[in-house]
């Protein structure tokens, strides 16, 4: 699928001696590695023969869809059941698993590997108590995306720190129906990585909370029904059909197929929608930061899709030596010279933004911007009791955010009113946090 280069790192040298020992003793072991189907993972995958040329480690892959991948892998570490050697997981999972003893510790990663070259919040965002639990394949927030060409022909021109309401009107104006071309795309799949979290990130910057300081739900405050029907009502007037259906994916093709005059989603969506061989519009994208409403928060998230080592697995040894591989710098170098810089996994190194080719991609400083800007430990205008921006950083909100989603995306497509879902989430939230103790 891909060139093959020989990485020129002192750790890929150690990883190539790693290859003649185990061929010598005539064992080729083999990983197996849950990840989630995104196109940075699927590029991964392309250079797997170029990992296993130099370690003799094979490499199975299970691929799956986002909601599918956090339930095998929640179920496998859960209940030690030992089908993954490596897992793909975010700043969710990382800290709660670390702390739970289910992963294996990376204090063990090379001097090579410049475990300091992380950024600090994807660092700090897959430790607990200072360790680091998963390595960052690639890390990411959230910004706009947007057609040039229509914004021009619609008479705007997109601040580079847009509103909501610039946004919605923006979108009203790009709309054409006759020709397919929906002023704006964006995630109402369910699923609490899904639908979940954009909304979350989203009322954040309407002055949301999803509890208060005393763990108490706030899914019945006006804040939340302005953030729930300011989205239902864009998305109707300006939103593609089905879109209580749509994630990350779907939207992307959509978006590629030039049927998006907008899109706010996750930064590394960047370089898909700017490749020609992937986009029908990759001449005419611009950027800007996600959108906000003067309250202090924006819209964006922060995350990281990460590797990890589940502390039941046979195969340790192989498992740390493919993380150093696919997320150290050489893997980076490989991607650079094979495809160009800006197709490399991006927000996870700080000498990737420090780097003068990688500077010129043209939306390289507006990703670091946004991570920046994300703050997982103040994230809403008012106090909150809990860490994350588009997630509580506590175990039971997986749960209960899925299910919270639900009702979000039975609102989006008709099957009951805003205030209902609403209604419903409340009672979700505060039965699972009382019944969790939190109450």
């Amino acid at each position: 699928m891909f060139t093959k280069t020989v990485l020129r790192t002192t750790s890929a040298l150690a990883l190539c001696a790693t290859a003649t020992t185990a061929f010598a003793d005539g064992h080729s072991p083999t990983i197996t590695i849950a990840t989630v189907n995104n196109g940075d993972m699927v590029r991964m995958q392309g250079y797997t023969d170029q990992f296993t040329e130099e370690t003799g480690i094979a490499v199975e892959w299970v691929t799956l869809e986002e909601n599918v991948l956090r339930q095998r892998v929640t179920t496998d570490i859960t209940t030690n059941g030992g089908q993954f050697d490596i897992m793909t997981i975010g700043m969710y999972e990382a800290p709660i698993w670390g702390s739970n003893g289910w992963l294996v510790s990376l204090d063990g990663l090379s001097d090579e590997y410049n475990a300091d070259d992380i950024l600090p919040a994807m660092r700090g965002g897959l430790s607990h108590d200072g360790t680091l639990y998963a390595a960052p394949f690639y890390g990411e927030s959230s910004m706009v995306m947007y057609r040039t060409d229509l914004m021009e022909a619609a008479g705007l021109e997109m601040p580079e720190a847009p509103t909501w309401e610039f946004i919605r009107e923006a979108a009203a104006a790009m709309t054409d129906r006759d020709n397919d071309i929906n002023g704006i795309c964006l995630r109402g799949k369910a699923g609490w990585g899904e639908g979940g979290a954009f909304i979350t990130a989203m009322s954040n910057s309407f002055g949301a909370r999803v509890v208060d300081e005393n763990w108490m739900a706030q899914l019945d405050s006006p804040e939340w029904a302005a953030t729930l029907n300011f989205f239902n009502d864009m998305m109707q007037e300006s939103g593609p059909a089905g879109f209580a259906t749509n994630g990350f994916n779907e939207n992307l093709s959509l978006f590629n197929q030039g049927l998006c005059g907008m899109w706010i989603d996750a930064t590394v969506a960047a370089s898909f929608v700017t490749n020609p061989d992937d986009s029908e519009v990759a001449d005419s994208v611009g950027f800007a930061l996600a959108p906000d409403n003067g309250l202090g928060p924006r819209s964006n998230w922060l995350w990281a899709w990460a590797l990890a080592v589940p502390a039941g697995t046979q195969q340790q040894d192989e498992a740390m030596q493919f993380i150093e591989w696919a997320t150290g710098t050489g893997y980076i170098e490989m991607v650079a010279e094979n495809e160009g810089w800006a197709n490399v996994p991006p927000g996870a190194r700080q000498s990737l933004y420090d780097n003068p080719n990688y500077q010129e991609v043209p939306f390289a400083q507006m990703t670091l911007d946004s991570i920046l800007s994300a703050n997982p430990t103040e994230p809403t205008v008012d106090p909150v009791p809990y860490t994350g921006v588009q997630f509580m950083a506590i175990p039971e909100f997986a749960g209960f955010w899925t299910e919270v989603s639900q009702e979000f995306s039975n609102a989006y497509a008709g099957q009951q009113s805003v205030e209902e879902a609403l209604a419903n989430a409340q009672a979700i939230v505060n039965e699972a946090l009382e019944g969790a103790g939190y109450q």
